[in-house]
């Protein structure tokens, strides 16, 4: 039985939704959402995130490979949380 946390499963396989395109900004030193009406400025951990999401990479993956990254064991929970963020907001197809 697979483990869902936040309401996201761990094996899920997420990418980012058709409608937004996520790119790094230079002027902004930050990654970006853009979408036909604008723009969302993400911080650092979101865009850490997001840029994994290729649809073919699992939850449990990304988590892993951001707690190898930045040698912080315990990302979990908050990646969870994030991703339920964006998926409300609509960033995300799981």
């Amino acid at each position: 039985m697979n483990q869902v946390y936040s309401g996201i499963d761990l094996e899920a396989r997420p990418r980012i939704a058709s409608l937004f395109r996520l790119q790094w900004e230079e002027v902004q030193k930050s990654w970006v959402l853009l979408y036909p009406e604008g723009m969302v400025k993400l911080n650092g951990s979101a865009g850490e995130i997001l840029k994994r999401l290729d649809g073919k990479t699992s939850v449990q993956a990304v988590v892993d490979a951001l707690e190898s990254d930045f040698g912080k064991p315990g990302l979990a929970s908050d990646v969870l949380d994030f991703l339920a963020i964006a998926r409300r907001q609509g960033w995300i197809k799981l």
